[in-house]
């Protein structure tokens, strides 16, 4: 298989991989070259992958995986490469950044909703 890692800065991996272990958002799965096609997403953490005989370890922060045929596709907001217990420390990161941006963007949302609620109180009182 083929496995080309998109990041937002462009290309982050592009090399022939034999196996590949990594977690959807609903659980870890793992891709071998004859699979079938698959589209997943996934979850902020670790990916590994085997090459001539060796794992290489990848923390990411989420994204989607696609396999057609013996391509494998990975868009992702984030990867770092590294030791495994130093991306745990990196995924653990990443998922207080996403709690974040995702309490900011709620917040966003209820002052848009309490904006609008306001208008339409003040168009009724008119």
């Amino acid at each position: 298989m083929r496995l080309k890692i998109l990041v937002p800065a462009g290309l982050f991996l592009d090399r022939p991989v034999d196996k590949i272990l990594a977690e959807s958002i609903l659980g870890g799965f793992c891709l071998l070259p004859n699979h079938i096609d698959a589209a997943s997403a996934l979850a902020p953490g670790i990916l590994t992958y085997e090459s001539e005989g060796e794992q290489h370890h990848l923390a990411l922060n989420g994204g989607v995986l696609v396999k057609k045929g013996d391509a494998v596709r990975i868009s992702s907001r984030a990867a770092v490469a590294g030791e495994l217990g130093e991306l745990e420390a990196e995924v653990l990161r990443m998922q207080d950044e996403a709690a974040e941006a995702e309490k900011s963007a709620r917040s966003a949302v209820a002052k848009l909703e309490a904006g609008f609620v306001r208008s339409l109180i003040e168009v009724e009182t008119t």
